[in-house]
């Protein structure tokens, strides 16, 4: 019961948002009483914690896949962004932007677990593709890591950009296109825009 209770309640909170949704919401959802999942999770917090932690080592899992595939530093970028578009496409509330105002603690914890994992990530990434030559050779590494992910971060929990004039997955579409073309070589470029001739034919 306890693992219906956390799918239910992440797909829940995706879709409406952590501070929206109720205790009472959940258990309408399920058809059953507010008590049983209150035998599960004492509160709320609790209950979102978990849900946000489970979110986190599915990405995390998903990024790992990507990365074993061991396609060029490019490719496995796109494919990165591809998968993380796709869990986006579930958030329609901005989760992340409700996590951070009104459950401050759950989301500093998790953001620290975020910058380490993705700062191994993508600074592979970086080092592998200046490496193979499709990244220029003088970027610097930690700099692009730092900007990649407060870009990142921004887009999903700043009220810069509105949830009803962008979509979370035409904002990251459109930064993954603006990241890699700031970083790329002559032949990273080149590579990118015969990707982009075979998607348009």
């Amino acid at each position: 019961m306890k693992e219906k209770i956390l799918k239910r309640a992440i797909e829940l909170f995706l879709e409406l948002g952590f501070k929206s949704v109720t205790m009472d919401d959940i258990a309408e959802s399920l058809g059953i009483s507010k008590k049983t999942i209150y035998s599960h999770y004492s509160t709320k917090g609790k209950l979102v914690e978990d849900c946000a932690a489970n979110l986190f080592c599915t990405i995390t899992e998903g990024i790992d896949e990507i990365i074993a595939e061991k396609h060029n530093p490019i490719d496995e970028s796109f494919n990165i962004h591809r998968f993380i578009l796709s869990r986006l496409k579930k958030e329609k509330a901005s989760p992340q932007y409700q996590l951070q105002k009104y459950y401050p603690k759950i989301e500093r914890k998790l953001r620290q677990q975020k910058i380490e994992r993705m700062q191994e990530c993508v600074v592979n990434n970086l080092k592998r593709g200046v490496k193979e030559g499709y990244y220029r050779p003088e970027i610097e590494i930690d700099l692009v890591f730092r900007f990649y992910f407060m870009t990142l971060e921004g887009i999903r929990s700043s009220d810069m950009f509105s949830v009803a004039e962008y979509s979370i997955p035409f904002l990251v579409k459109n930064f993954s296109d603006y990241h890699l073309r700031g970083i790329v070589s002559e032949k990273g470029l080149t590579y990118i825009n015969n990707l982009a001739k075979k998607c348009n034919s």
